[in-house]
């Protein structure tokens, strides 16, 4: 019961949450949300923001490539201050962010996926719905080469984001059902073909 409690709790304060940064989009500094909202996702922030995302293009279709790049570029820079959370204070800052979301369990298992695939982890964690906070702080606590950690989160990040935008800036408002409904998967389809073709490129060189 008590844990059951704790959830309802834990659910009701992300409701009011959402609701705020929903509010404040709407507002004439909505781009000004979105970049914050982007920046704060990548190392401690619950929601994500592609919400708030579809939100705005939906609201200005024509800006949504607009939007898209105000995103990215507040994800990025958010991913970046992720990283600097694991590699200098991972004790302190960045542990107790991964437990607040009962992702410390997962850390072993993105130790290995680092270990494996080194910064093409991150890649993955930036496009798909997987929490993209646990690969930014984890690859700072693991000492990823930063260069390539940027540069793989520019392509992950930008791909996300532009393609939520170019759907909407395509078909407009109508395509948002589709979007919520489909976007998982689409986005790992998009990954495999992805993935897919880097393996292809390295057999055929």
């Amino acid at each position: 019961m008590a844990g059951t409690t704790e959830a309802a709790r834990k659910l009701s304060l992300l409701q009011r949450l959402y609701n705020r940064c929903m509010e404040w989009i709407q507002t004439p500094a909505g781009i000004w949300a979105l970049f914050l909202i982007a920046v704060a996702e990548s190392s401690f922030f619950p929601i994500p923001p592609d919400v708030f995302l579809i939100a705005l293009c939906v609201g200005a279709p024509k800006k949504s490539l607009k939007f898209a790049a105000i995103c990215a570029a507040g994800s990025i820079i958010g991913g970046a201050l992720g990283y600097g959370l694991g590699y200098g204070f991972m004790d302190t800052l960045g542990q107790p962010i991964l437990e607040l979301y009962g992702l410390q369990e997962k850390y072993t298992t993105v130790q290995a996926l680092y270990q494996q695939y080194d910064a093409l982890a991150v890649g993955a964690a930036g496009f798909t719905p997987l929490p993209y906070k646990l690969f930014t702080i984890t690859a700072g606590a693991f000492k990823i080469n930063f260069l390539t950690f940027i540069l793989v989160s520019i392509l992950a990040r930008s791909a996300r984001f532009f393609l939520v935008a170019g759907l909407i800036y395509k078909f407009g408002a109508p395509v948002q059902h589709f979007i919520n409904r489909y976007f998982n998967i689409l986005t790992v389809i998009f990954l495999v073909l992805l993935v897919g073709g880097f393996v292809l490129i390295k057999l055929l060189l």
